[in-house]
């Protein structure tokens, strides 16, 4: 089987930036894969605004958003393949930013996967990975898991660290994955009442004490008492965690923090089986305050990898999630998302000029 060449982005909930990379795989018995050049484009304070505020929109203003969103993807998109000299490309495999995710009312929409966006760059892409799983029924999430089956197969449970903590574990050959808990998405936002982008390494949530009271009311929520399939988006963050946020407004940010990072450590490891080697990913896994509650609450050995895997794993999945899209070969499992079969997702679009 040939070489793949491949153009991976992912714009998380975390809002920060897109995370592209450009990635070879390769099939010899098994898929392998080799990160040959990686980038973070920061969004403008103008792009971060109008990202937080989608949920709040209607359709056809989103629709708008869409159309300059395509075009700033594609200008991200050609700086990358220039600043790198990237020459040869087999198609672009892009998640986008997704704008409206409510999978119990058949919806999703990933901003960001229009037509134009193969025409502006004159490349094949393949993208919009989960409007057909929603279709089948499913949560259209977490889509993650079946590229680290392939790409990570000595791992039994992966968890990634985003705005949301998801997890993948691997039991008796099944592959079972959905969100934990929020993470970042609520982190950001408390770093934000003192005027912070975001907690460095957990230094302000260390620096804080638990709240009881708090960390009761959390440990409450009905979410985690679901089974999964189940996922999370930034639709229950604004309904569920936010008024807590806002009942619990006297309580000093720092104190807050801590008792988050404790409620968020304790889901993580209640998902956990405590024989497992865990390999954590994303921008949590630099919250030392986090990960060292985790790693105190477990016998689990935790693995936190090199910096270019733990800040984009996620662009890279998806670019593999591409190459099976191209294949043709099911990259949504029916036991993660809970569709109503195992299929091959994502629309493959030709440059019409």
């Amino acid at each position: 089987m040939k070489d793949y060449y491949v153009i991976g982005l992912m714009s998380g909930t975390s809002i920060d930036g897109v995370d592209l990379v450009y990635v070879r795989f390769s099939h010899n018995n098994s898929w392998s894969f080799k990160i040959i050049n990686s980038k973070t484009y920061d969004y403008d304070n103008e792009w971060q605004y109008i990202l937080k505020s989608l949920t709040t929109k209607d359709i056809n203003s989103i629709k708008k958003i869409d159309k300059n969103y395509t075009k700033l993807l594609s200008k991200y998109i050609l700086d990358f393949i220039k600043e790198f000299s990237v020459t040869t490309i087999d198609f672009v495999s892009s998640h986008g930013h997704t704008a409206l995710h409510d999978p119990s009312n058949a919806l999703t929409y990933q901003i960001g996967n229009l037509h134009e966006l193969s025409n502006y760059l004159g490349l094949k892409v393949i993208c919009d990975f989960r409007a057909q799983d929603v279709k089948l029924g499913g949560q259209g999430a977490p889509l993650v898991p079946v590229g680290e089956s392939y790409l990570f197969p000595e791992y039994n449970t992966l968890i990634n660290l985003g705005g949301f903590a998801n997890i993948t574990k691997k039991i008796n050959d099944n592959l079972i994955a959905y969100d934990v808990c929020p993470l970042n998405i609520v982190f950001n936002q408390l770093s934000s009442l003192i005027e912070l982008k975001y907690d460095d390494k957990g230094k302000i949530a260390l620096s804080g004490k638990i709240n009881i009271e708090l960390f009761n009311c959390l440990q409450s929520i009905e979410y985690y008492k679901l089974d999964p399939p189940k996922s999370l988006g930034v639709e229950w963050v604004n309904d569920n965690i936010s008024p807590i946020i806002n009942k619990f407004s006297e309580v000093p940010v720092e104190d807050l923090l801590h008792t988050f990072s404790n409620h968020f450590a304790r889901q993580i490891v209640d998902n956990i089986k405590s024989t497992d080697k865990v390999l954590i990913t994303g921008g949590g896994a630099y919250n030392d305050y986090l990960i060292q509650k985790i790693r105190d609450l477990t016998k689990s050995i935790i693995i936190i990898p090199d910096s270019e895997i733990i800040e984009f794993k996620e662009s890279l999945i998806f670019a593999f999630l591409g190459v099976l899209r191209n294949l043709n070969i099911n990259n949504c499992y029916s036991s993660v998302t809970g569709a109503i079969k195992n299929h091959s997702s994502g629309n493959i679009i030709i440059p019409e000029i």
